[in-house]
């Protein structure tokens, strides 16, 4: 019997100080972000939180150095709830700092037994891509092994997950694309999932009918109304994260892994390159099944016919951020093979939960067409 769970407890708040009020933060909170998030919304509260700014331990998605330095900083420090107010990389953290104290990450890799949660989490997302905040994922890169490790323990869950649109207005724009793209693709991965419910497509298409929405104004309209579209797209992001949360991602997140592991792009840059080569794919193998259905949502909010909802929705996210090629990330030519070759090798847990099974010439074609 599949199941259907949201776990947190998911509030909204209007801004930082109400946060602040609600959750009583105090002495007994460790709080983790970045200083620019630190010095715009927090620093005139004069809060008595235990502060860890993730930037000062390094830059990019989280690795297990990041983690390890952190967590020596941070010993003989008694708290009793963690504050992650971040994106992927301090939510990330946020979910490894609540678990009960361990040696070093390279043992959390080594022995899941020891991933055993301890304190309270509160999780407030200062992005609109992840969904981490409603999920029971964390990915920590190895440094040692140069690639990414997955974890998904119902230890992750946080107790709650707090929404603030105030905190994604300064979020660079560039930023805003990447993991709203992400999001995207979130609610189209999970939609398209065999394992999807009912209530997993309800979250993921409305989910993409709120993105299609805001993208269409920023294309017409430009930056100027983000700030009108901004409280969407949070939430957008948030009902992709439930969907996937519950029916998994697919060949996109997977064919991305070994390209953001190797040249550091951030987890949203990376799924963009993927996505519309993996639809196409996924159409040209079964054009009459689910797909059909995700294109007439597509259709339906762009206002072209069926049939051209990819190459309309490959426009408009352009309009959004150009795509690249693969190429110009500094990809070579042999890892056109080894990354597939890695992703069916490492990868065939979320691989399964694609829309259709993709062999591993079918995987190469893809990084071969879009090289």
């Amino acid at each position: 019997m599949r199941k259907f769970r949201i776990v947190p407890d998911i509030c909204e708040c209007e801004s930082f100080v109400e946060f602040a009020e609600k959750f009583s933060l105090c002495d007994r909170d460790l709080l983790v972000t970045e200083s620019f998030v630190y010095e715009t919304f927090m620093k005139k509260l004069d809060l008595q939180c235990h502060f860890v700014f993730q930037n000062e331990f390094g830059s990019g998605e989280p690795t297990d150095v990041m983690v390890d330095a952190i967590k020596k900083k941070i010993e003989g420090i008694e708290y009793d709830r963690v504050i992650g107010v971040g994106g992927g990389t301090v939510i990330d953290i946020s979910k490894v700092l609540a678990l009960k104290p361990f040696g070093c990450m390279q043992e959390i890799f080594d022995d899941p037994s020891k991933i055993v949660r301890e304190k309270e989490l509160v999780i407030v997302t200062t992005t609109c891509g992840t969904g981490s905040e409603v999920t029971r994922s964390a990915i920590i890169a190895s440094i040692e092994k140069k690639t990414k490790v997955r974890m998904a323990y119902d230890q992750f869950f946080a107790n709650s997950a707090v929404l603030i649109p105030e905190l994604i207005s300064t979020l660079p724009y560039r930023f805003f694309a990447f993991s709203s793209i992400d999001a995207l693709i979130h609610a189209v991965e999970s939609f398209l999932s065999p394992i999807a419910t009912p209530y997993t497509e309800l979250f993921a298409t409305k989910a993409i009918e709120l993105i299609l929405e805001a993208y269409k104004r920023l294309a017409e309209e430009g930056k100027e109304v983000l700030n009108e579209v901004e409280r969407d797209i949070l939430l957008a992001s948030n009902y992709a994260g439930i969907s996937f949360g519950n029916a998994g991602c697919g060949a996109v997140h997977c064919l991305a892994y070994p390209l953001s592991g190797r040249y550091h792009l951030a987890h949203g840059e990376s799924n963009y390159q993927f996505f519309c080569g993996v639809l196409e794919k996924y159409f040209d193998k079964e054009p009459n099944g689910k797909i059909a259905v995700l294109y007439d949502i597509i259709s339906s909010k762009l206002g072209c016919k069926t049939e051209q909802s990819l190459p309309e929705l490959a426009e408009l996210l352009n309009k959004i951020w150009p795509v690249k090629r693969l190429s110009e990330y500094g990809m070579k030519k042999e890892e056109i093979d080894e990354f597939a070759e890695e992703v069916y090798r490492e990868l065939q847990v979320p691989l399964a939960t694609s829309y259709v099974p993709l062999s591993l010439e079918e995987l190469k074609e893809i990084n071969r067409n879009l090289y």
